[in-house]
């Protein structure tokens, strides 16, 4: 087949390389098409990815300007296929939707956020869409009966241990790996489905540090600018090393959602706190069911620092976080492996998942 890839954002690389890797040893040709966004680039150079960037130019200030550009993408997608003719879409975009469709290609969309918490996509996207592949607890609202559910995170595509094994060394290149040390994490929470959201701001963080700082090392990694206070925690480290260290920290704590689940499905304790706690399904299962980490809101400031606290004191904290990782690894099932099947053999991979949804556990 010829497969096209739409990449919007860091996080969807991560999601789709080892899929990528498998579709091109089996002899098919894979497009990725991307926008500028944060590293994506940087990433998919250091991984000798070939793309192509259908918008250099992302300045987006207002709604208009999002729907401006989705119908910019529409059309240089459209116009792509057409001259490479493309047998299959897939990525986490309305464009995949509206070209497809279009088109009368297949495609399958991807997603791990609850429809609730991104209804831009159902709005622009989701009378479009064919396929949506999800975790097993995304509500997708509206797109349930176009919905193929399966037992894992899109964090297991990349983190889990067929694909990825932590290595030391890594982290022997920024700073000493023997001592114990935390990462914590500051985004920007600018995006559309953003609005209203609420993280750590200059008080908290401070306390943080003093919580943390009789423990063992601290170092910050930010999307946005850091007060002068806390220049002397920040760390730059290559995008691709970060899962390394991130593997090795004591603690992780940030505002950030795809950060938490990195960490948690590495068994390293996460503590979340912004305004989404309690409103996306994957990492409600990830605190609440696997106790691998903590959703805290923004209006629970003691509770994050007493749950801080907790972690940094707690007895035997890497064999209980390990043990709840191994715990979900056993229930989980590999997603690169499952993604790389389905889209192989799709539309017939759905009609078996509709009919028989124990057939994913052949990819464990």
């Amino acid at each position: 087949m010829n497969i096209l890839v739409q990449l919007s954002h860091p996080a969807h690389f991560h999601l789709y390389k080892n899929a990528i890797k498998n579709w091109q040893e089996t002899g098919n040709k894979v497009f990725i098409l991307i926008k500028t966004k944060d590293i994506l680039e940087d990433l998919l150079k250091s991984a000798n990815l070939l793309y192509y960037n259908i918008l250099p130019d992302d300045k987006r200030k207002s709604k208009f300007d999002i729907f401006r550009q989705i119908i910019v993408k529409d059309w240089r997608i459209l116009k792509f296929c057409i001259k490479h003719k493309i047998d299959l879409l897939t990525g986490s975009t309305p464009e995949v939707a509206h070209v497809s469709w279009l088109l009368r290609k297949s495609s399958v969309n991807t997603g791990e956020d609850d429809a609730a918490v991104v209804p831009m996509f159902s709005k622009i996207a989701g009378k479009f869409v064919k396929t949506l592949l999800t975790p097993e607890v995304c509500n997708n609202g509206t797109m349930e009966k176009k919905s193929v559910k399966y037992n894992s995170y899109h964090e297991l595509a990349y983190l889990h241990p067929n694909h990825f094994s932590p290595d030391k060394n890594v982290v022997e290149k920024y700073f000493s790996a023997e001592k114990p040390y935390f990462i914590l994490r500051f985004a920007k929470l600018n995006a559309h489905h953003d609005k209203g959201i609420q993280g750590i701001n200059t008080e908290i963080a401070q306390k943080l540090i003093d919580i943390l700082k009789p423990h063992g090392d601290i170092y910050i990694t930010s999307e946005r600018e850091l007060e002068p206070q806390f220049e002397q925690y920040r760390i730059k480290i290559n995008p691709l090393d970060m899962h390394d260290v991130m593997a090795f920290a004591q603690i992780y704590i940030g505002d950030s959602q795809t950060m938490a689940a990195e960490a948690g499905v590495l068994g390293v304790p996460f503590v979340r706190f912004n305004d989404f706690v309690g409103r996306i399904g994957y990492l409600d299962e990830l605190e609440n069911h696997y106790h691998l980490g903590f959703g805290i809101k923004t209006n629970e400031v003691e509770r994050l620092y007493s749950t801080v606290n907790e972690l940094v004191t707690m007895q035997n904290r890497k064999k209980v976080f390990a043990a709840r990782r191994a715990k979900m690894l056993s229930e989980k099932i590999d997603y690169a492996k499952f993604l790389t099947w389905f889209i192989e053999n799709y539309p017939q991979s759905k009609k078996i998942m509709l009919q028989n949804a124990d057939y994913q556990y052949n990819f464990k």
